[in-house]
């Protein structure tokens, strides 16, 4: 599954005092979103009645009803209408402090009828999925908000410092279609100041809770709106298992925190004589600079998370 959501360039541009991009700049991440495009799957609405889709990962179709071999999501039939269901985020108290806590309340609305949403699909063994991101990309957090009874979602948490955090919401109305909804929370205190961060390549192996994780990357050198194979290979090749109905979990970001893309693996397969499990991703990089890039998989029932900063060049 590939789910990709963005925010204005020049709204976050604004944000940051940032000056106007150049026109040749411009022209190229325009020609790389034309790019992805070209390379996605087909959207769900070009289906027709009487072919199933699953919703989760749009590639997958069916003659017949039943649940997608990739992530076990029941096949939809027809076509959907994909309607963005936007994301009401209050905070208390109003006035954050870093290290403090604090309650995310979530607040869901139908985008038709603007009432708030009460019946969700499971998606990956829960109702919601939330992903927290700091500014330097240095704080990552993947956890589930709950609710009692027939209400909004609710998320106890304390930001460990002072600044922006993306806030990635990932929840399946039902009747609807997948969300992927991005929030920003402002963090006051010493040391406050908006900034995209400064990362450069990194993908050195990596030790993680109890594994070590290597990446490949096909072609070597990801392209901006190309199709990009990520095989992440784990040893040792032992008690790994599903985690929250997958394989494995991916949030790539940007460096500046506009683009943020949620995903699951391909394929997961071992190597011969079981020298490594390997999970293959499959990627289209919206635009061309340095991304955050974190792995989470379960092994012996402990959950690793990891991280790699993959460098995408300009087609161009």
């Amino acid at each position: 599954m590939l789910r990709i959501t963005a925010l204005l360039a020049v709204a976050l541009f604004c944000i940051l005092h940032a000056p106007q991009l150049d026109p040749r700049v411009l022209a190229a991440l325009n020609a790389n979103a034309a790019a992805a495009a070209a390379n996605a799957a087909p959207a769900l609405s070009q289906y027709p009645d009487g072919e199933y889709v699953c919703p989760m990962d749009a590639d997958v179709r069916s003659a017949k009803p039943g649940n997608c071999y990739r992530c076990g999501m029941k096949l939809v039939e027809g076509v959907m209408d994909l309607k963005e269901y936007p994301v009401n985020l209050t905070i208390a108290p109003r006035l954050i402090r870093p290290g403090e806590p604090a309650t995310l309340d979530f607040d869901i609305r139908n985008p038709v009828t603007e009432k708030p949403v009460r019946d969700f699909d499971v998606v990956h063994e829960r109702l919601f999925h939330l992903f927290v991101v700091s500014q330097d990309l240095k704080f990552f957090l993947h956890t589930h908000p709950e609710r009692n009874g027939d209400e909004n979602f609710h998320l106890n948490m304390r930001f460990p410092k002072a600044g922006m955090y993306r806030v990635l919401s990932d929840f399946y109305p039902r009747g609807g279609t997948p969300q992927l909804i991005t929030s920003s929370v402002m963090v006051p205190g010493e040391g406050f100041h908006l900034a995209p961060a400064k990362i450069s390549e990194d993908l050195t192996p990596q030790k993680t809770e109890n594994s070590g994780v290597e990446l490949v990357l096909s072609p070597a050198r990801p392209v901006a709106g190309e199709k990009q194979l990520m095989y992440f290979r784990v040893t040792p090749d032992d008690g790994i298992q599903p985690y929250l109905g997958a394989m494995g979990h991916m949030l790539a970001a940007s460096s500046d925190l506009i683009d943020m893309i949620h995903n699951h693996p391909y394929l997961a397969s071992d190597a011969h004589r079981n020298a490594y499990k390997e999970l293959q991703f499959n990627m289209i990089f919206p635009r061309a600079g340095v991304y955050r890039v974190w792995v989470q998989f379960q092994r012996q029932g402990v959950v690793n998370t990891v991280a790699f900063n993959v460098p995408v060049k300009s087609v161009f």
